[in-house]
């Protein structure tokens, strides 16, 4: 077991030295010469209902501090918030987390590229289990996370020109090579932890930009391309300016095409309403990291045997 305040712990440990040692050394008033002498108290203390009223009542006293403690430190181990205790688990209905990168590949004074950073920042905060992750033409500018309030503000940044644009496409200049489609879907889909493989979240990539073009020094092919989305079970939604290949890579992988001239708000909208299907369905299993449940019951076991001591009492 492990608690996350500690200090709590140490406070109420402290708290219960100093009431014990207030009792032991409290100074009593009475002394045993201002109490009244009583005639034969040896032969009353001898009856056997005397006895066993003084052994009831020791017994209650020794019982209800033992009580005292016991609920006082549970009550500090839970307060203190322990771990790695057993715990009770709740049955709720989860939603499967899904991951989703936004892959741009057209300048940020593109009406589409515009509209869509700004629909997605005013989305964000409303997300529950998702991750978001944002990339450029030839650099990650918001890795997949669930940091809603600096996603939005990244996103939102970008699509007011609040944010400076200069970083959202790094300026590296080639010799042999030139930006394509092909290379920028392959660093999208290598933003998803684990790409090479199927994840147990859902994993949707939105593109906004143009077809695949063929540039020079050209890394991936289309084939491969759509090869890295099925392993990965990445669906591939795109909106972009004419018909291509990108529109058979989006249907293959059970995602929606648009054309970057119509309604893009629509169209993301219904991108965001047929996200990818869950693969668990049901109730999921849900256990929290702290673990109070024992402690607690401790203390309110203890609490309602020292409700029960005073009928004791009042037998003896």
């Amino acid at each position: 077991m492990d608690l996350t305040w500690w200090i709590v712990a140490i406070v109420g440990c402290v708290a219960l030295a100093a009431c014990v040692m207030a009792a032991l050394l409290w100074r009593r008033d009475e002394t045993l010469g201002d109490l009244r002498p009583l005639a034969n108290t040896a032969r009353l203390t001898r009856l056997p209902e005397y006895v066993r009223a003084v052994r009831m009542r020791v017994l209650i006293a020794c019982a209800t501090a033992a009580l005292l403690v016991v609920a006082f430190v549970a009550a500090v181990a839970a307060a203190a918030r322990p771990t790695g205790l057993p715990s009770a688990t709740q049955s709720a209905p989860a939603a499967q987390p899904e991951d989703v990168m936004v892959c741009i590949g057209a300048p940020l004074d593109d009406p589409a590229v515009t509209t869509t950073l700004r629909w997605f920042a005013g989305r964000i905060p409303a997300f529950g289990t998702e991750r978001i992750g944002l990339t450029s033409g030839n650099r990650r500018v918001v890795p997949l996370t669930r940091d809603y309030q600096y996603a939005a503000a990244q996103f939102g940044g970008y699509a007011t020109g609040q944010a400076d644009g200069a970083p959202f496409v790094s300026p590296v200049s080639y010799t042999d090579y030139a930006r394509n489609v092909e290379d920028l879907m392959a660093l999208c889909l290598t933003g998803f932890p684990a790409f090479d493989e199927a994840a147990p979240q859902r994993r949707s990539l939105v593109y906004v930009g143009p077809q695949p073009t063929t540039g020079a020094g050209q890394l991936f092919t289309a084939d491969r391309v759509r090869e890295m989305a099925q392993t990965a079970g990445v669906q591939v939604n795109v909106i972009t300016d004419t018909e291509g290949a990108l529109d058979r890579l989006a249907a293959g992988t059970g995602g929606r095409s648009y054309r970057a001239d119509a309604n893009v708000a629509s169209a993301l909208t219904e991108i965001r309403q047929h996200p990818p299907e869950a693969r668990v369905e049901g109730e999921a299993q849900v256990r929290s990291a702290e673990t109070p449940d024992i402690p607690l019951l401790v203390a309110l076991c203890a609490v309602l045997a020292l409700s029960v001591l005073p009928l004791c009492r009042r037998r003896t």
